[in-house]
Formats: C-alpha cells, sequence, structure tokens
C-alpha cells in the first residue's frame, strides 16, 4: 500500500491488526500523496493507494491506474497551526489573524503548497483568510507533512500547519489554534486499489479499513471516518 504520511500510526496500527487476524503480511510505503502518485504513475509496485486529498487520486484515475469501483471516501482530518511544546503562544484563527507578526523575522513550517495536499490545504486557508501574502515568503517548503512538524519539534521554526493527527502524534509540539473548516475545502482522504494489482488480500485490507474495527483506530488517532 501506498499511503499518504500523514496516515502512519493510524494506518500502521490497522495494517498490524489486520494481518493478525487474517495471516497476511501488509506492506505500507509512505510519503506526500504527490510523490507516491507520481511513483505509481511511472510504475512503482503497489496494490493499493491512500491519498491525503481527491486532486491526486483524480490524477491517477484519469490516467486508467485505479480500479475505478474500489474508490471511496474513507476518512476527514483538520488543519491547525501548531509551535513547540512549551512555547506560549497565543491566536485565534480568523480573517485578518497576525500571522506575520508571531513569525516575526522566522519562518513558517508547512508542506510544499503547490503539490503536497497538507500544503495546499494550507495555502487555502491562509489565503481565504487573508494571511498569505504577508507570510509568502517565509515558508519553510517541506516534501510531506511530517517533515514541516519535525521542524517545529525540533524547534528550527517557530510556527507551523499541519493536519491535527500529526499534532496529535508528536508531544514535542503542542497545538496553537485550529483553522476553521471554513476556509479550505474539505480534507478527504481517499482510497482506492490499483489498476494493476493481483492481489487477492488488497481487496480485504481495503474492505477492513471501513470495518467496526478499523473505525476504532481512526477515531482513536484523531481522523473522522467518513460514512
Amino acid at each position: 500500500m501506498f499511503a499518504a504520511a500523514s496516515l502512519k500510526e493510524a494506518l500502521d496500527e490497522a495494517a498490524k491488526r489486520f494481518d493478525a487476524d487474517t495471516g497476511h503480511r501488509t506492506a505500507v510505503s509512505y510519503a506526500a500523496s504527490s510523490a507516491l502518485a507520481r511513483q505509481i504513475e511511472h510504475g512503482a509496485p503497489a496494490d493499493l493507494f491512500l491519498s491525503a486529498d481527491m486532486e491526486w487520486m483524480d490524477y491517477l484515475a484519469a490516467r486508467k491506474l485505479l480500479d475505478a469501483k474500489s474508490r471511496v471516501e474513507l476518512l476527514s482530518n483538520r488543519l491547525v497551526l501548531i509551535s513547540p511544546a512549551g512555547s506560549d503562544i497565543k491566536v485565534t484563527i480568523a480573517p485578518g489573524f497576525p500571522l506575520g507578526e508571531l513569525l516575526g523575522t522566522s519562518r513558517l513550517a508547512m508542506a510544499d503548497p503547490d503539490h503536497v495536499p497538507a500544503g495546499k490545504y494550507a495555502r487555502a486557508a491562509l489565503e481565504n483568510l487573508g494571511a498569505w501574502a504577508g507570510v509568502s515568503g517565509r515558508i519553510a517548503r517541506t516534501e510531506n507533512v511530517r517533515a514541516a512538524l519535525a521542524l517545529v519539534a525540533r524547534r528550527e521554526t517557530p510556527l507551523g500547519i499541519v493536519y491535527r493527527t500529526d499534532a496529535l502524534a508528536e508531544r514535542k509540539v503542542r497545538i496553537v489554534a485550529e483553522f476553521p473548516g471554513s476556509s479550505h475545502i474539505r480534507i478527504a482522504y481517499p482510497a482506492a486499489l490499483t489498476a494493476s494489482s493481483r492481489s487477492r488480500a488488497a481487496p480485504q485490507f481495503l474492505e477492513f479499513l471501513r470495518s467496526r474495527i478499523a473505525r476504532a483506530i481512526w477515531e482513536r488517532h484523531g481522523f473522522a471516518v467518513l460514512d
């Protein structure tokens, strides 16, 4: 399975449970959805793809690289502003909020806003809130959302934008505030089998990810399950 980096802890737990229950052996590769989609396009051997946005799933669908009938919308998430644990930064995220002032001369950590889903959601939110123009020249762009999380955890940047589930998985950061859901399109994680898959276990695993057992795992890690 190829899966968005933000899914790691929850999906690792789900895969471990599936393997224990079925005797299968699941291998998951994590990276930015953009990078994974391009790898599949270039022939990388994957049976399942779980993206952090619709765009990269649509990208593969347009190239006939997915089993269209298997596609489902699995999860949702929230976008948050984070700082290193122990920081005293406080702000309410609303139109015109002073993000540039909070940064000072430092940079804002976020996934690449041109290609990576977390970065694209973040840029859209900042644009809608009127904050993008003031910080666009001070972005610490990363290859995926977990790399942005790491910059803040290591105190290399004072602020970052990641998914809520990322922040919950890293004790060295704290959530400063949550972005209004109205500031960006809904965060959705679609999943689908690849057109080249011949695995008999892959459809079982996809079905398992929608099961009651998996739902409890997703929700424990902070995801919202889409019915």
